[in-house]
């Protein structure tokens, strides 16, 4: 079996991630989320695989190379063009750019197992060829039961009760869904399935090319499987993910770094004031930061290398990535911090320029309601532990 990664999108709902990251390389747990998959391929032994890249291709192929550190071959795909001696992306669709690559080399000559770049799973690869083969599948999507009021984000599969797709509703709106399983971007594919992509236009894999599928009544089958799948499709999805990854609820992904007590794991060389520091774990606090006196962390909460935390900060389940600095007395309640910009839980996005100074003066005051907050919570979980 062969591996096609799809990870030529912008990413648009993951921005400010996304402005100088392709979307496979938001980082997990200190590492790309595209590494995760390239090791979940190798470990069902699968070490052929290709990669469709457009946007900010170069971060993708710089840190992947030709995939020899991770025991695999990794091919790449351009999709876009050249323009007054610069590079211009242009991607042209997940099923266009299949048929780029077919054409080009005929990479896909055996079946492929077809993965989109942003997303962690721990599916049994192995246990869905064989039921994809079982069934004689020329196409075999694997899906999910999601929330009725979340359908409108995914493509819809409507199938038999034999498992085979008779409707494919790419993102439809919740009162017109036929089905509340949902594809996961997870798709096993015959040869065959490559032959029925028309050439030299863009074509995407959910809106044209599965909907083409049942149409012609082909052999096409949903397969409804247990196992762990976290998308990261919006900001408000990375930050959730992260928090069950540090809760320890993702299997196979370990927290890096020394766990120097209960909860807390350290990168190397860090300086933090513990004598007059309060962190409640799980947290993360990478290589080179510095936390000063005063400073409560509240996990889980994820701490970037180079990071500064200044005096009497608080930080609570929230996200830093690398080289943050929190000036004193700050507070940061459910937020990603990317560089110049904050996101909160709900996903509402800031630069630092539209944070006023009344707003940081009024951080001592916050702070203040907070660690109340957090001690009367503190207390509330002793005496439950003391009762028990």
């Amino acid at each position: 079996m062969k591996a096609m990664i799809l990870a030529a999108g912008k990413g648009t709902r993951v921005r400010p991630l996304t402005y100088d990251l392709p979307k496979p390389m938001i980082p997990l747990l200190g590492k790309p989320v595209m590494a995760y998959l390239v090791e979940h391929l190798r470990r069902h032994g699968v070490t052929e695989i290709m990669v469709n890249v457009s946007y900010l291709h170069e971060k993708i192929e710089e840190y992947f190379g030709e995939g020899e550190q991770f025991g695999v071959q990794i091919g790449y795909s351009f999709e876009g063009y050249m323009k007054d001696g610069e590079v211009v992306p242009e991607p042209i669709g997940s099923a266009g750019g299949m048929k780029k690559i077919q054409e080009f080399g005929g990479f896909f000559d055996d079946t492929t197992i077809v993965l989109c770049g942003d997303a962690l799973i721990d599916l049994d690869l192995k246990a869905a060829l064989l039921e994809h083969r079982r069934k004689g599948a020329l196409a075999s999507v694997i899906t999910k039961e999601v929330p009725w009021d979340k359908v409108s984000s995914y493509g819809v599969v409507v199938s038999d009760a034999d498992g085979r797709i008779t409707r494919f509703q790419e993102k439809p709106e919740r009162d017109q869904a036929l089905s509340n399983y949902i594809s996961t971007g997870i798709y096993i594919f015959e040869p065959e399935v490559i032959d029925l992509i028309p050439s030299g236009v863009p074509f995407d894999i959910g809106s044209q090319l599965f909907p083409l599928l049942a149409e012609r009544g082909m052999p096409f089958y949903a397969q409804r499987r247990p196992f762990n799948w976290l998308d990261i499709g919006s900001v408000t999805d990375y930050w959730e993910v992260l928090q069950n990854v540090l809760t320890g609820e993702v299997y196979n992904m370990n927290v890096p770094g020394i766990q120097i007590e209960p909860g807390l794991w350290v990168g190397l060389n860090t300086s933090i004031d513990f004598n007059s520091t309060t962190i409640v774990g799980p947290v993360y606090i990478g290589s080179g930061v510095k936390i000063e006196s005063g400073v409560t962390i509240v996990g889980p909460t994820w701490i970037g290398h180079g990071s500064h935390i200044c005096e009497g900060a608080e930080i609570v389940r929230s996200v830093l990535f690398e080289y943050t600095r929190v000036l004193d007395n700050v507070v940061l309640n459910e937020m990603i911090v990317f560089k110049d910009y904050s996101i909160d839980r709900a996903g509402e996005m800031k630069h630092a320029s539209e944070y006023s100074s009344h707003e940081w003066l009024n951080a001592r005051d916050r702070r203040r309601s907070s660690r109340k907050a957090l001690a009367n919570e503190s207390n509330s979980k002793i005496e439950k532990a003391k009762a028990a």
